[in-house]
């Protein structure tokens, strides 16, 4: 290429157009590649949350249940063996932990770490 054909092609580009192009793009993939799937993220954990609220609410409630029902039809257990419904829904509510604990460590996670491998 001659001197004047590469000055015609330099003409028609300029730094600031392309500064203005570099930066568009720029913005556009922080845009998808980052805010987002924090967005997704957000809501994904707010949902995760608040539904752990209510879940731990109602086994709460249940739990309470349960020891209003043991001490009110069984009779027996009162007087020296009143702590024995308490003893009972102690167990019951550790039993529930521990099988919560279970289903969050042999979970997706676990699986996806068997297919990725």
């Amino acid at each position: 290429m001659s001197y004047s054909s590469w000055r015609n092609f330099l003409r028609g580009a300029s730094i600031q157009r392309d500064m203005q192009e570099i930066r568009g793009l720029v913005v556009k993939y922080i845009k998808e590649e980052t805010i987002q799937p924090v967005k997704e993220m957000g809501r994904f954990i707010a949902f995760g949350a608040l539904g752990s609220i209510f879940v731990g609410f109602g086994t709460t409630l249940l739990l309470i249940g349960a020891l209003r029902f043991l001490q009110e039809q069984f009779k027996v257990l009162d007087g020296s063996l009143s702590w024995l419904p308490y003893l009972i829904v102690a167990v019951l509510a550790v039993a529930v932990i521990a099988l919560t604990m279970w289903r969050i460590v042999s979970g997706t996670a676990k699986r996806r770490l068997k297919v990725t491998k």
